[in-house]
């Protein structure tokens, strides 16, 4: 089990630890991925400011290696998906030749979206 109380490696840095850096000298890669279940000597805990600002030296690689526990943040593509189905929503729905359309309720007057207009009883 992952101990609480392991901090951030970098200089003045008390924050907890949420991942781990190890470097591939070999292969000039950085690779930063979820805490490690125990400390290592030549691993860098460190903080999630740190873990996110994070570089390499010039050329070198950074690898970010996906924590499964963690929830995934929208990519532009989702956004974009949701944004369309938005827009499908509030796009007026066309309504058949016969006035009733698609099973209609008939004292459905007009519809925007999920929103609709109904007739009055009296009427």
């Amino acid at each position: 089990m992952v101990s609480p109380v392991r901090r951030c490696s970098r200089t003045a840095c008390g924050r907890p630890a949420v991942a781990t850096l190890t470097y591939v000298y070999a292969d000039s890669t950085a690779v930063l991925g979820p805490l490690a279940t125990y400390a290592e000597p030549h691993c860098y805990d460190l903080c999630a400011e740190h873990s996110e600002r994070l570089t390499a030296p010039r050329g070198w690689e950074v690898v970010r290696l996906l924590d499964g526990s963690a929830p995934a943040r929208p990519s532009g593509d989702d956004l974009e998906a949701l944004a369309d189905a938005v827009r499908e929503a509030a796009r007026p729905q066309e309504r058949s030749a016969g006035g009733a359309g698609r099973g209609a309720d008939p004292m459905e007057v007009a519809r925007r979206g999920h929103l609709r207009v109904l007739r009055s009883p009296e009427n």
